[in-house]
């Protein structure tokens, strides 16, 4: 049986949503009100919004609650939305091997307030914690081990937002006169750059025939 829930945010008007679902997110929203600040259904996948102060406590729900055990975090991801005064959207992907149920977390942060972290509900998340500081420079309070996982110790910056530049600020060589790694600023020779693309279908002026193309004209 499916639905129209025309005020779900995200969702065209037309767009047919599984009740059982949204009345399974209406129940749980109705037994956090105060954890729950926002709940929607999007591609078929129900997703609650939450806040910093009730973060652990709804996922400890979620965990724990007989109508839930969603006992697997599968990861923990972020979103960058540089506009939004909040621009970071960190993202909980949950899932109940019991009920064979899969949900979503959603809490809004910005660079300088910290999240709480879930390492005490999830032990795994001591891994996606510090893979989202990575890559994005959130903080999470109560980390016992936050740093790098995925770039290098020295690296500069956080190379998943949206304004971190596609080569980076450094580039790294190892120097075979220093035996060691350096990292050098990073030197772009426009001058010999072309960029002669008229759409990105086209390709540029000096590909637009390839090797072996003007066989197929000598015999048309």
């Amino acid at each position: 049986m499916t639905a129209v829930v025309p005020s779900a945010p995200g969702i065209a008007p037309w767009a047919p949503v599984n009740t059982q679902l949204a009345e399974y997110g209406a129940a749980l929203a109705k037994r956090q009100p105060d954890a729950v600040t926002l709940r929607e259904i999007i591609h078929g996948e129900l997703i609650l919004h939450t806040d910093h102060a009730h973060i652990v406590s709804l996922l400890t729900f979620l965990r724990d609650d007989a109508e839930c055990r969603f006992t697997q975090l599968l990861d923990i991801c972020a979103v960058d939305f540089p506009a939004r005064p909040q621009r970071f959207e960190i993202v909980y992907n949950l899932l109940s091997l019991k009920h064979n149920r899969r949900v979503r977390v959603k809490l809004a942060t910005d660079e300088a307030t910290p999240v709480p972290s879930a390492i005490a509900v999830f032990a795994s998340a001591v891994w996606f914690e510090r893979e989202v500081w990575d890559m994005y420079g959130v903080l999470f309070s109560g980390h016992p081990d936050l740093r790098r996982i995925l770039t290098d110790y020295g690296f500069d910056g956080h190379p998943q937002r949206r304004d971190f530049p596609l080569t980076g600020y450094v580039e790294m060589r190892y120097d075979v006169e220093q035996k060691r790694v350096i990292y050098e600023p990073v030197q772009l020779n426009q001058a010999y750059r072309r960029f002669d693309f008229s759409s990105p279908w086209e390709g540029p002026e000096y590909l637009r025939q390839l090797p072996g193309d003007e066989k197929a004209s000598s015999t048309s």
